[in-house]
């Protein structure tokens, strides 16, 4: 062992002197080189910056054998290493390995606070918020109140902006979204007011999350295209793989198909391929699972059933395996909404069913509606109409808005509950109320789900020309759009 350590030692003493000149290429085999040969000092520089390097190239594996090595340095040097631990913690969270990305937190939270570093304290804070999202809403909102608390404290613009966005993506998540839009409007000023290019397009990835859900996607494109444009020139990959995956989500997804989409089915496609390829190339597996939802939610409406049922498939296979609830739901919801398009409905409410108790295990308002609506919509096809109305009552009243992503796929579901039950006039009623409430219909646009039910509901009052001239109306968008999972229902 000696022998060994000797002879590490002058490997790396040798790699020093032949490329003096340029260490970063050999930074690696000097990190190792060094800690085999118990050269901690250096082992703990040359570990620290190889970690950062592997960082930055989205290798989450190899940064995290480097990080670990320093911190071990680090140990036997008794020097403080809160910066390490964030580092390996955000590499194990890449890689899905939730428990150890927890106790690197952790550690960086005690330490910071018995040592009174509150920046770092609060940088834990978020990075436990974050970490936390995918299983426990309530836990999530916890950390990023602490943070904002925090923040507030320190009187640092930044770090309170950072934190009014983190704590607004978990408002719109739990479905207060008035609250969501104050907290991004808000950092979105701090961050111009700063000229913070990268907090800039991370507030107008979350305010276009927000808008779409609130259920404009006009605006909420306009949010992520420039989003996009800073991420592409800033490199930051992460950044783009969310921004474009939920871009692909504004077009006539499965998610949105009762709402006026600017682009097409296959425009919508082509920015979540995107998004899946840079998720796998930088190893980032929760990012991976988002773009594979994002996918198959948008090649579901387009009769691409095939590959649609592989990507959500393979979604919920990556959820289940790094633990992450929020995903799992996703898996079991566009799944359901799959098998529903091919009316294999036993299978549609099974998956459904599983995504709803999962929801309502979250605590996500998000989730609870979305799937709602989906599964009412399996209930009516099944003539299942009591469970049909339970399910609804339990999201909709008289008064609820038709105005959000999930009141409309519930009010969607509503109205051909309505139909179901030989009550044309209310449907129709309530398919007016959803057509009007949108906030970008004009008179040219057209929504093929909702002008399919208008012209069904019409055709049930024997107004038959009103209801052929929608249902053509109805053909027309849905061709335009490439939305074939629309057309035959249409024709039929």
């Amino acid at each position: 062992m000696r022998e060994r350590k000797r002879l590490h030692g002058l490997v790396a003493g040798t790699l020093e002197t032949i490329y003096s000149e340029a260490l970063d290429a050999r930074v690696g085999e000097l990190a190792y080189h060094s800690y085999e040969a118990g050269a901690w000092d250096k082992a703990l520089e040359y570990s620290r910056r190889a970690g950062e390097k592997a960082q930055a190239l989205y290798a989450p594996r190899t940064a995290l054998e480097h990080f670990t090595r320093a911190l071990e340095a680090a140990q036997h040097l008794s020097v403080p290493a809160l910066a390490l631990y964030r580092a390996r913690g955000q590499a194990y969270e890449t890689l899905g390995e939730f428990d150890q990305a927890q106790a690197d937190y952790e550690q960086v939270l005690s330490s910071a606070s018995r040592m009174h570093d509150r920046k770092s304290e609060w940088q834990a804070l978020i990075d436990l918020g974050f970490l936390w999202a995918g299983r426990d809403y309530q836990r999530t909102g916890e950390y990023f109140q602490q943070a904002l608390n925090l923040a507030h404290q320190m009187n640092a613009p930044a770090s309170l902006a950072h934190s009014l966005n983190r704590l607004g993506n978990w408002y719109a998540n739990v479905g207060n979204l008035k609250e969501a839009l104050q907290h991004h409007q808000q950092a979105l000023e701090v961050f111009l007011g700063s000229n913070d290019r990268l907090g800039l397009a991370e507030t107008l990835d979350l305010l276009g999350n927000t808008t779409q859900i609130n259920g404009d996607l006009v605006q909420g494109t306009a949010h992520y295209q420039r989003a996009v444009e800073l991420f592409r020139e800033l490199d930051d990959r992460r950044g783009l793989v969310s921004s474009l995956a939920t871009l692909a989500l504004c077009g006539p997804s499965y998610l949105h198909d009762p709402s006026v989409s600017p682009f097409s089915l296959a425009e919508a496609i082509a920015r979540g391929e995107e998004a899946l390829k840079i998720a796998r190339e930088i190893g980032w597996r929760s990012g991976e699972v988002f773009a594979l939802w994002c996918l198959s939610i948008c090649l579901g409406p387009r009769g691409e059933y095939q590959r649609a049922l592989e990507m959500a498939r393979l979604a919920l296979e990556i959820s289940e395996e790094i633990e992450h609830d929020q995903w799992k739901i996703a898996a079991h919801c566009v799944l359901g909404a799959l098998y529903l398009d091919m009316l294999s409905l036993s299978q549609a409410r099974q998956q459904l069913e599983q995504a709803l108790r999962l929801a309502q295990a979250t605590g996500s308002s998000v989730w609870i509606g979305t799937v709602t609506g989906y599964l009412a919509s399996v209930c009516v096809s099944q003539k299942d109409l009591t469970r049909a109305g339970a399910v609804l009552d339990a999201v909709l009243t008289a008064d609820t808005p038709t105005q959000t992503q999930m009141q409309r796929l519930c009010w969607c579901a509503r109205a051909e509950l309505e139909l179901a039950q030989a009550r044309p006039e209310s449907a129709l009623l309530i398919i007016e109320r959803l057509i009007a409430s949108d906030p970008n219909m004009t008179p040219a646009a057209a929504i093929p789900r909702l002008w399919k039910l208008r012209g069904e509901a019409l055709s049930a009052l024997q107004r038959l020309d009103e209801a052929e001239r929608e249902l053509k109306t109805a053909q027309a968008a849905a061709l335009k759009q490439g939305a074939r999972a629309w057309l035959w229902r249409i024709h039929i």
